[in-house]
């Protein structure tokens, strides 16, 4: 086992544009870790992904598993084993034969490729389904042969493109908890890369977000939820996401219709990106603090119920998280008040940057 490091790390594809897919990217993996990189489509994650493959050229910078190099290696002398979102299992064989394959390959003796393929299958619980082909297999199953394929190499490094994007959403929140046990029980390092932030917040030892190919912020996903460095974060990390809109200042701070939200900011400063997360507001009675909502849609959900509105006097659209058993109605008036003021906050109204501590 190793940890990875990208060291100032380009992918830059030539041409009339020279788009930066991977611009610079400075990243310590350490050895053990469970990192998700995370981002929209076009992002530079996948790529990244790939550039420490090797399937993806180095341009600029380098990449480090462990104590060597490895910026121009080929990928079979990395020590990386990659699943992909394709599975991309031999139809014409077995289980056992497809997890087998890459130790022939190396030419392990038989004896030792029966022992490893039997170990993983028992982790895997494939065991009963060592003899079948894919194609008698369901998606969650063919999924768990290619982990399988990938733990029987023993690899420094495992490495996962959105391996669960094919499976329906159910299976998908099972197997996403089954990958996370299975590398904490293995300890290896581990790169997996998503566009669910869902996916990446419950998964991930560390969420490390990218746009447009440029590392935004790395961290624990607690820390993301709590202290995202800038408006993309922001507005990517949470779900349902995080209500944001730009506010002039005044001397009482910010305000939201009658709500004054009290700031500490840079006096050079005339207006905010003010942030707040639908759990963070609450439905509150005549004297309290609060602003007026009207209720253009409810999003029912059981337990919870989602109010998508906007200002009595217009403007931004709000969502707040409400009781699902007591939701008001469409077209109805609704007051709501802040849980707590800690849990505002605030953006630079140009470069997007974290205000507040």
């Amino acid at each position: 086992m190793a940890g990875v490091v990208y060291a100032e790390a380009s992918r830059v594809y030539p041409g009339a544009h020279h788009v930066r897919a991977v611009d610079k990217l400075d990243l310590a993996v350490p050895d053990g870790e469970f990192l998700v990189l995370v981002g929209p489509s076009g992002s530079g994650k996948s790529t990244a992904l790939r550039m420490l493959a090797g399937l993806e050229d180095v341009d600029e910078g380098a990449i480090r598993i462990g104590e060597r190099e490895v910026t121009d290696l080929p990928p079979k002398d990395r020590d990386i084993a990659m699943v992909f979102q394709s599975y991309a299992l031999y139809p014409h064989m077995t289980v056992a034969d497809n997890m087998a394959f890459a130790l022939r390959l190396r030419g392990v003796s038989k004896e030792d490729v029966s022992a490893k393929v039997k170990e993983a299958a028992k982790l895997l619980e494939l065991t009963k389904y060592l003899d079948r082909k894919p194609k008698a297999l369901s998606g969650g199953q063919r999924q768990r042969v290619a982990m399988g394929r990938a733990i029987v190499r023993e690899p420094s490094v495992f490495l996962m493109d959105e391996p669960l994007s094919n499976l329906d959403a159910k299976l998908r929140v099972e197997t996403r908890a089954n990958i996370a046990q299975l590398q904490q029980r293995l300890g290896t390092t581990t790169i997996y890369v998503t566009h669910d932030q869902v996916e990446a917040m419950t998964m991930g030892d560390r969420v490390a977000v990218l746009r447009d190919g440029v590392l935004q912020q790395c961290a624990a996903p607690r820390e993301l939820y709590d202290r995202p460095a800038n408006v993309f974060v922001a507005g990517f990390i949470g779900s349902p996401a995080m209500n944001l809109s730009t506010r002039p200042l005044a001397e009482d701070g910010v305000r939201l219709g009658d709500l004054p939200v009290p700031v500490s900011v840079a006096a050079e400063l005339r207006e905010v990106t003010l942030g707040v997360r639908p759990e963070s507001l609450r439905l509150v009675g005549e004297g309290e603090p609060a602003f007026v909502l009207k209720v253009e849609l409810v999003e029912e959900l059981g337990a919870d119920a989602y109010v998508h509105g906007r200002l009595a006097e217009g403007g931004d659209r709000i969502m707040v998280r409400v009781d699902g058993r007591t939701p008001p109605r469409l077209g109805e008036s609704v007051r709501v008040g802040l849980r707590d003021a800690g849990e505002i906050h605030l953006f630079h109204p140009e470069n997007g940057l974290r205000l507040t501590d």
